[in-house]
């Protein structure tokens, strides 16, 4: 799974190992801490990441959400609702970071 993270990620973990290991800790932690199963909570995550328009985290929370059992279509579903929050735009550009993992 190493050569499918993304350079920078990759960079981070080899500069700072303690530093991300950490980070990844702290994903672990959070997680367990409450009931949701894995899929829903990478799809909040998800919503977070196109909430704060980053694209690294937009396709990191789908390809984990799709690991965890999620189809694309509910993947997809994440990101268009959040339309009447977010703004067209904003879900537009988001499901244009998807494309790629739809194949």
């Amino acid at each position: 799974m190493a050569d499918k993270l993304p350079k920078q990620y990759q960079m981070l973990s080899q500069r700072f190992p303690e530093y991300m290991k950490a980070v990844q800790k702290l994903g672990e932690v959070v997680r367990a801490q409450g009931p949701l199963d894995g899929k829903t909570a990478q799809l909040i995550q998800l919503a977070a990441a196109v909430a704060t328009k980053s694209q690294g985290a937009v396709h990191s929370h789908a390809r984990r959400a799709l690991a965890a059992g999620a189809s694309m279509e509910e993947v997809q579903h994440a990101v268009i609702l959040l339309t009447s929050t977010l703004g067209f735009p904003q879900v537009s550009a988001a499901l244009s970071w998807l494309e790629p993992l739809d194949g």
